[in-house]
């Protein structure tokens, strides 16, 4: 029997989720029904929360031990495990899996609504397993061979602000490298999907310019409308998704105004590819 509502919000990707306080404590039948539903939906929405950053952190820390602190990025003072996504500091506007550029990217990602423009601002995030299930069988076969170097140093747009440029180079003052099989197995559902993402920058044994042309098609796949679902914020919200299987992008559209999300990350564990073997460092914060 289930103990809440789900709303899916697309056939491939995403579900709200009604009828749970995060301010409360969640049993444990709760919070397994939650935890099947990430499993399955990659990624669940909350509105019309009342919590705090302690609130979010204990709910994300049911998922796993929690991130703390992100190797560049600023966080709430005291409280090491909150990043505050300010689009003063710098605004995510490509598709990407949350610190892929390290041996072991996290399990998932907490968003919280803190300050909200008048308009735009949305959050897309893509699944990474139905756009590999979309690749033709050819394609494929190609993609479950390849290895893909991801790297901090890629994708980092410019604001044209003084605290933007600090954060800029802040994020770009210490490299990381790390190679991650370009069809990883989920380690709780066994899933296939494809790892890719903005900081994927060449394919192990190519060079980056043979490389970009097989990387786009591959994105082209995963970015698909149809394996999208896309949040407009509203006071109150909350979303997890698991950076396992998901990409996700922040829409860029709300001009100068202010657009502040409270986010808390949560460990994940070395990707395996197809063939079993783990993903390995190249550069560890040199």
């Amino acid at each position: 029997m289930s103990l809440f509502d789900l709303r899916r919000i697309g056939g491939r990707i995403g579900a709200e989720v009604m009828g749970v306080d995060l301010s409360s404590e969640l049993s444990d039948a709760v919070f397994r029904q939650i935890h099947d539903a990430f499993l399955e939906h990659k990624v669940l929405f909350f509105r019309d929360q009342d919590i705090t950053d302690a609130h979010q952190l204990a709910f994300a820390a049911r998922f796993g031990p929690l991130t703390a602190p992100h190797p560049m990025m600023r966080t709430i003072d005291g409280t090491p495990q909150v990043i505050p996504v300010d689009g003063e500091d710098q605004r995510a506007d490509h598709w990407h899996t949350d610190v892929s550029f390290t041996t072991a990217p996290s399990l998932g990602t907490s968003l919280r609504s803190v300050v909200l423009p008048p308009y735009g601002g949305d959050t897309m995030v893509a699944n990474a397993a139905a756009g590999y299930r979309d690749l033709p069988a050819e394609l494929r076969a190609i993609a479950d061979g390849l290895w893909a170097v991801h790297t901090n140093h890629a994708e980092q747009p410019r604001l044209g602000t003084e605290r933007g440029e600090k954060v800029r180079e802040a994020f770009l003052a210490r490299r990381f490298e790390a190679a991650h099989p370009v069809v990883r197995v989920h380690p709780e559902s066994g899933e296939p999907s494809l790892f890719l993402g903005g900081f994927a920058q060449w394919l192990v044994g190519m060079t980056p310019r043979e490389s970009r042309p097989i990387i786009d098609v591959l994105q082209s796949y995963v970015r698909r409308p149809e394996n999208t679902a896309r949040w407009s914020w509203r006071p109150g919200d909350v979303l997890i998704f698991d950076n396992r299987a998901t990409q996700h992008y922040a829409v860029n559209d709300y001009d100068r105004h202010q657009r502040v999300l409270h986010r808390v990350s949560v460990d994940g564990d070395v990707p395996v590819g197809l063939d079993g073997k783990r993903s390995y460092a190249l550069r560890e914060g040199e």
